[in-house]
């Protein structure tokens, strides 16, 4: 769970996460929205797909990101989790 953390920590990675909330997304899509290198968003889009937060599909010459929203529901679960009162 360490790395959905360390994923989520930085405010790029987030508005990666809520772009694709709306609608899947090529890397030159993303990229576009920002004024970073490609390589730099390689990077941010490598780092959230080893914590799982989204998933890929290639088509053609084109890879598209997707948002894993099962990743959320698990966090969310955990700290529902964390929240529930000992008795």
């Amino acid at each position: 769970m360490n790395i959905i953390f360390k994923a989520l920590n930085d405010a790029t990675r987030r508005q990666i996460l809520e772009m694709l909330q709306k609608k899947d997304l090529t890397a030159g899509e993303i990229a576009d929205k920002f004024n970073i290198s490609f390589p730099s968003i390689s990077h941010h889009l490598d780092l959230l797909k080893q914590a799982k937060l989204v998933t890929t599909k290639k088509e053609g010459q084109f890879v598209y990101y997707s948002l894993n929203t099962t990743v959320m529901d698990d966090i969310l679960k955990w700290i529902m989790q964390l929240k529930t009162k000992k008795k």
